[in-house]
């Protein structure tokens, strides 16, 4: 029996493939710390094989991500300077094949699967925390948080997020049939409870701020592409207007007195002082990728100490920029940068020139997300975790040119015509 390739590479015919390989894929996100080995393994099977079946349909020519693969290139490079060679050598190559697969996964899989597949990853990883039902203590709060089976409940709370929004787009912009919409509802919902019950701040305002993004795209889309234009401008100048005026009256401290939050945000502001003090040390290329929270080093043991991680492992600075400068430097920093701001624009500029570009609406919400959680969060800099796929995925989809929405109809309308 012969099976047709595109079941596993065409994006319109390969949706139990693509769901069901999103799927596991998010739960080797949430947990391969837990399973060791194998799961990695199951990852790296379900898209590597995809080059062997068809390498121009799954790749393609690899010139077109030079914008993209720079900073991943820099963590390989940066072994020849790290403080911790081994290390960083192990861990650039793995982050430079989580990107490939990324890029395979943008190739292959439409918005549309990444939804579903998503869907039910988040499902099965909310379902499995839920069952383990572990709470921990944060010292700085002096509360004990819902954490399931993560080490943080800010790691929980992302995935709680990731299928609240994925939800709601199902329900409201990919127009799914009635069984997906009722199991994209009921997928939204326990993550929202289970976000609630993790208490994570930084989850609930970012998913806020999101399917507002998402909301407002919509609102903006029946107009024509320059009056969109006109209304994104204004609203990006009155919408931070407002946030600069609330902030100037108080309404930081108000909005962190409402999660429990001091100004220090529990340690945060002496960790980034902590941080930008040792990339001063290394300004231009950092100490390394992963070369700085090693054990034995003075700094990160002392930093451990200071914040009760009696593991000594899985800590960073919460915030991806400071991050960056430690382990490779201005340079590093300027390169993940121009990712996020070249994904934002292209994916814009998609939606503006074309309104019913449902992909590129979903997936600017959602690298909105990931902006704003990087300057508390480090979502996007280590291999096999959810915000690094979902970064290289949106990179991915927007590196290859899409054709321009007239060109498209001039061309359906000479098919329907026929030669002439």
């Amino acid at each position: 029996m012969r099976i047709p390739k595109a079941i596993f590479i065409d994006p319109d015919r390969n949706a139990l493939y693509g769901s069901f390989a999103i799927a596991v894929s998010m739960f080797v996100f949430a947990y391969s710390t837990n399973f060791g080995k194998l799961p990695i393994l199951v990852y790296y099977a379900l898209w590597f094989p995809l080059l062997a079946i068809d390498y121009r349909r799954s790749l393609g020519n690899f010139s077109r991500y030079y914008w993209i693969v720079p900073f991943g290139i820099l963590a390989c490079i940066s072994v020849f300077w790290s403080n911790a060679p081994g290390i960083s050598a192990r861990a650039a190559v793995q982050y430079a094949t989580h990107i490939l697969c990324a890029l395979i996964a943008a190739r292959t899989i439409s918005v549309k699967t990444l939804a579903r597949g998503a869907l039910a990853g988040v499902f099965i990883v909310v379902l499995y925390s839920l069952a383990r039902g572990s709470y921990q203590f944060d010292p700085f709060d002096g509360d004990y948080s819902f954490v399931g089976a993560f080490a943080s409940k800010n790691q929980l709370g992302f995935f709680c997020t990731i299928g609240i929004y994925f939800g709601f787009a199902s329900l409201f912009v990919l127009r799914e049939n009635r069984l997906w919409r009722v199991f994209a509802l009921f997928c939204a919902a326990i993550s929202a409870a289970t976000l609630l019950k993790a208490h994570s701040a930084t989850a609930l305002i970012t998913i806020f701020a999101a399917l507002a993004t998402l909301i407002g795209l919509g609102a903006i889309a029946p107009f024509a592409p320059r009056t969109r234009k006109i209304l994104l401008a204004a609203a990006i100048v009155l919408g931070g207007g407002a946030v600069l005026a609330a902030l100037s009256a108080g309404g930081y401290d108000l909005l962190l007195s409402s999660f429990g939050k001091d100004t220090t945000l529990t340690g945060r502001t002496y960790l980034w002082s902590q941080g930008l003090a040792a990339a001063a040390r290394n300004p231009m290329l950092g100490v390394g990728y992963q070369a700085y929270w090693v054990q034995g080093f003075p700094d990160a043991e002392r930093l451990w100490r200071e914040f009760y991680i009696a593991s000594r492992t899985g800590f960073h600075f919460h915030d991806t920029y400071i991050e960056v400068l430690v382990e490779l430097g201005l340079v590093g920093a300027v390169l993940l940068a121009f990712v996020f701001a070249c994904v934002e624009a292209k994916l814009l500029r998609r939606f503006l020139d074309n309104r019913n570009d449902r992909a590129a609406r979903i997936m600017f919400g959602l690298i909105t997300m990931l902006v704003l959680r990087s300057f508390v969060e480090v979502d996007v800099l280590t291999p096999y975790v959810v915000g690094s796929f979902l970064l290289y995925y949106a990179a991915g989809l927007v590196a290859v040119r899409q054709a321009k929405p007239a060109a498209r109809e001039l061309r359906v309308l000479r098919v329907a015509r026929g030669p002439s």
